[in-house]
């Protein structure tokens, strides 16, 4: 009988190595379940005639997945689902009581993923090569055939010139450099070339301070500190310690394949309307500047000096930006947060509906995670069986979003899996760990241990421990069924809301950790002039002026901490406060702060507060132009009376008090004479 998605699920036994609970997978997957000992051998018939149908198929194998996607091509269907129940699920200690988790990851990985964006990457094989010795000159013969090459020699030690040589060698330092792969600039003090006439080591000629040498890519043998933040992960940019042969000859071969036309994912999807970063040159959001370890994020000059730009060619993906970003502007894109949190959505309800209990999340990557997870199924006890794994492109990226419908969708934990000596832009995703420990602390959710954590290590026993040694909590109520929906931010408020109401938590407000993208701003009213400077630098709004009175009004579901509005403040009466607030008040703009208006005396027009018109008039009683009490009454008219005031009452505003008179020092000494006859008569 078909499932209810029209799907079939191959499920295979592996040679009966892990037990297939049929009833619990065929519950919790909704599609067609179909088993097998052997799908990829005696019984790969099977997998023909799934494939025969037309219909969408998952295969739970990923060991034989090359063969079944191969046999796929050569019938002309499309390419199946693979999804790891072996080393994930059946290879386990508890692989007998797997059944939900089976059912699960099979409904989980059928969830559409969107196509990944794409920029295209050109080398024209020019290549530096950085160096302090013969090695250098060695890995540029072996890639003299390949690319394009020059020498840079650093000069400190004395080197040998080869009986020719097919590539120019020169020396300098090379103290700074840009760009990623196809468009390095890297700037060169003491640039210099040998002299014709060198016998038995280089001799150089007069230096250059300042040279830039553009190439696509930097071999850098130099010994010295990296070029780059994070030079690890800039592609196009190779770097060996020259007493390290093996790492060398690896350079070397990487080298070799760069040149011609790559294409790498955009990780970032960016819309810069909605970035806090700046406003009026005041700084406001640096959260992704402050995380970015490859320095892909700089701020914005010119026509877009209010935003950040990330430069999607520097971007290694870890996307620490996205998981901090208080507004959405950056979103991660491999997939985007709405998709991966239909897949945790997916993976949790099913799990329930096939008969699980208290599961835990466990987010891993695959260079680290899937390496681990291997060898914990296979030489360990392998996971236990509610813990539920997911794959995921960064764990680094996993935003506030994804942490809070997990636990509204039923996770009694979320464990993320890091490497024991933390990873590119790390601090990101533990602050947001924080948070939801927070939150679900404020709610009366919390536990003695954490709900939401991260697991640092490199060794899959540890991380077993781990995982096996979690108290089982499960909530005392059924999990949310919401659709996530909306930008990050939005889906984390909904995650929130869902779980408060599920748990029926009486708290209305959580005070949160520094940094959250929820909270207030709160105004000192008495210090307030209702100057409404917040308002022109709010960027989402949370601040709003009512066009028909004079009125200060502020939207907390809005406000995402940014502090501009604290910046930008003339009086510094702004005070923010990071915080949920699940009242209907945070929903709704409210009145901060109101004034009467002030009515022009003349045409009856509103304009400006009557307080303020009175401020101005308390500072301006003590100047000599304004002695005058009509000179005065002139503030109190809008501006178009003011004008015609001062120019049918010919006011001139440069007009004052007589002038005193001036003595010249002949009036001085008319009158000493007239002094000294008074005297004398």
């Amino acid at each position: 009988m078909a499932g209810t998605d029209g799907r079939i699920a191959l499920v295979c036994s592996c040679e009966d190595t892990m037990r297939l609970d049929e009833r619990a997978i065929a519950r919790g997957c909704g599609s067609e379940v179909r088993t097998a000992e052997q799908l990829c051998m005696a019984q790969l018939d099977r997998f023909m005639a799934a494939l025969a149908t037309g219909r969408p198929l998952s295969v739970a194998c990923t060991a034989q997945a090359p063969l079944f996607a191969q046999e796929a091509t050569e019938a002309g269907a499309g390419t199946p689902t693979f999804v790891n129940i072996r080393e994930h699920a059946g290879w386990a200690t508890e692989g007998r009581a797997a059944g939900p988790k089976m059912a699960a990851l099979l409904a989980a990985a059928a969830e559409p993923m969107p196509a990944t964006p794409l920029v295209t990457l050109e080398s024209q094989g020019v290549a530096l090569v950085l160096g302090r010795d013969g090695v250098a000159l060695e890995a540029a013969a072996r890639l003299a055939d390949r690319l394009d090459l020059t020498v840079l020699l650093d000069g400190v030690q004395p080197v040998a010139p080869p009986r020719s040589t097919p590539f120019p060698v020169m020396k300098g330092r090379a103290r700074a450099a840009t760009g990623w792969l196809g468009a390095f600039a890297v700037t060169v003090d003491g640039a210099a070339m040998p002299r014709p006439s060198s016998r038995d080591r280089y001799d150089w000629g007069p230096g250059k301070d300042g040279a830039t040498s553009r190439a696509d890519v930097v071999l850098d043998l130099s010994g010295g500190a990296p070029l780059f933040p994070a030079h690890e992960v800039r592609q196009g940019y190779l770097r060996a310690d020259p007493a390290d042969a093996a790492a060398v000859e690896r350079a070397i071969a990487a080298a070799a394949e760069l040149s011609g036309t790559f294409d790498k994912p955009r990780f970032i999807a960016f819309d810069g309307a909605l970035c806090a970063h700046a406003r009026n040159k005041r700084n406001g959001c640096t959260r992704c500047i402050d995380l970015c370890p490859t320095g892909a994020i700089t701020p914005g000059t010119g026509p877009l000096k209010d935003q950040v730009v990330i430069s999607a060619e520097i971007c290694a993906g870890c996307g620490a930006c996205a998981a901090v970003c208080p507004t959405g502007a950056a979103t991660y894109t491999l997939p985007p947060p709405a998709a991966m949190a239909r897949r945790i959505r997916t993976l949790l309800l099913a799990y329930r509906e096939a008969g699980g209990e208290a599961p835990v999340l466990l987010l891993h990557d695959e260079a680290q995670g899937e390496a681990l997870l291997d060898a914990l199924s296979r030489h360990g006890d392998g996971l236990p069986a509610r813990v539920l794994p997911l794959l995921v492109n960064e764990v680094s990226a996993i935003d506030l979003s994804l942490i809070a419908g997990a636990f509204a969708w039923g996770a009694s934990a979320v464990r993320l899996l890091l490497p024991g000596r933390g990873g590119h832009g790390a601090e990101g995703v533990h602050r947001n760990i924080e948070t939801a420990n927070a939150a679900l602390a404020g709610m009366g959710l919390g536990h003695a241990v954490p709900r939401a954590a991260a697991i640092e290590t490199d060794d899959p026993f540890t991380l077993g421990e781990a995982l096996t040694a979690l108290p089982r909590a499960p909530f005392a109520f059924a999990p949310s069924t919401h659709q996530a929906i909306g930008s990050p931010r939005e889906m984390a408020l909904q995650g929130l809301r869902a779980l408060r109401t599920a748990a029926g938590a009486a708290a209305t407000t959580v005070a949160l950790p520094a940094l959250a993208p929820f909270g207030a701003a709160h105004v000192d009213v008495a210090g307030c002039t209702l100057c409404l400077a917040c308002t022109s630098v709010c960027p989402t709004s949370a601040f709003s002026a009512n066009p028909q009175t004079p009125q200060l009004r502020f939207l907390e579901d809005a406000c995402v901490q940014c502090g501009l509005c604290a910046a930008t403040c003339p009086e510094k009466v702004i005070t923010l406060s990071p915080r949920l607030n699940f009242s209907e008040a945070a929903a709704s703009p409210q009145v901060v702060k109101e004034e009467e208006p002030a009515a022009c005396p003349r045409c009856s027009k509103l304009f400006g507060t009557k307080a303020s018109i009175a401020r101005v008039k308390a500072k301006l009683s003590a100047h000599w132009m304004f002695a005058d009490p009509a000179r005065q009454a002139i503030l109190e008219l809008c501006d178009d009376c003011r004008i015609t005031e001062a120019t049918m009452g010919r006011l001139d505003p440069y007009a004052g008090p007589a002038r005193p008179v001036t003595k010249t020092t002949e009036d001085w000494l008319r009158e000493a004479e007239r002094a000294k006859k008074d005297q004398e008569g």
